[in-house]
Formats: C-alpha cells, structure tokens, sequence
C-alpha cells in the first residue's frame, strides 16, 4: 500500500491539503467508477444526466460533448478500418513479392541463369526497399505524415460515399 501512495503522490500533487489530479486521470478514474457503478456496463441518458448534474456539469455542456463524441467516435472508427486495410495492403504485397521472388529465384535455379542477376537486383532491390518502407511507415509511423495520409484517406471515402448515394438515388428513381 505503502508504494501506490508513493505512487499517487508523485503522480498529483497536493495544495491546501487536498490531492489534485491531471484532468486525464481524473476523468479516467469517473470513468471507471461509474462503469463499476453500473451493472450492464450501459447508461441511459437520463443516468447520465443525473450524474452530471451531481458532479455540477449542465446539460447544455452534456450535449455539446454528446455531439463532440458523436463525430469522434466515427472517426474513431475511420481510423480503425484505415490502420485495417493499410496493414492488408502491406500483407498482399509482401505476399506477392514472396511468391512472386520464390518463383524466379526457382526459376533461376533451375536454368542456372547466373546471366540473369543483375536483372533480379536491379527489380526485386527496389520493391523490396518500397515494402520494407511501407513496414516501416505502418508499424512505426509519423504523427503528422500518419495523420495526413489518414485525413487524404477520409476525404476519399467521404467522397465515395457521396458519389454512392447520388448513384443509389438516381438509380431508384429511374
């Protein structure tokens, strides 16, 4: 017990007596006790209502953030099924380029085309270092190259989605 004390004090501080926690933390422990609170693990919106009315939040500040997780939580989900296809598009090519390098190194074997190696490095160096790069940028990415490539992505399948339900419209109405 003796270090989780330590623990919590290094991580607030105290003034005038009283623990004082980041805004983070303190809405990660909220979030918790009220998910203990409730058995299902749901709220309703009266519940949660009644709750910030308790802990002094108006209801004007609950619909703003209602409508401010709306559009988050969609994002949210953008950004899962982008992570998604671009970890499957590493798959498949690096797929490709072991079936497709297995099959000419075979090649190669079997006719002893020593003739014919400078024309596997100069075409199999350049892919493999454009995998190795897509690897790196997937697993490791830059904040703000990951953020753009993800905003270029979005804007795309927004667009998708609008020209979609133009087509699907026209196409009922016709």
């Amino acid at each position: 017990m003796g270090a989780a004390m330590a623990d919590l004090i290094t991580d607030s501080y105290i003034s005038d007596g009283e623990f004082l926690y980041p805004a983070e933390d303190a809405q990660q422990i909220l979030s918790l006790a009220i998910a203990r609170q409730t058995e299902s693990g749901e709220l309703s919106r009266t519940q949660l209502l009644e709750i910030a009315d308790e802990l002094g939040i108006s209801a004007d500040l609950i619909t703003a953030a209602e409508r401010e997780w709306d559009v988050k939580k969609y994002e949210l989900a953008d950004q899962k099924l982008f992570d998604s296809q671009r970890r499957q598009r590493l798959h498949h090519d690096l797929a490709q380029f072991l079936i497709i390098g297995g099959g000419v190194l075979v090649f190669q074997l079997v006719t002893g085309g020593w003739l014919w190696n400078w024309l596997i490095y100069i075409t199999f160096g350049p892919w493999a270092l454009q995998i190795a790069w897509d690897a790196w940028r997937i697993y490791r990415p830059n904040e703000y190259s990951y953020r753009k490539e993800f905003q270029r992505w979005r804007r795309k399948q927004q667009m998708k989605r609008a020209v979609g339900g133009v087509v699907r419209r026209l196409w009922r109405s016709s």
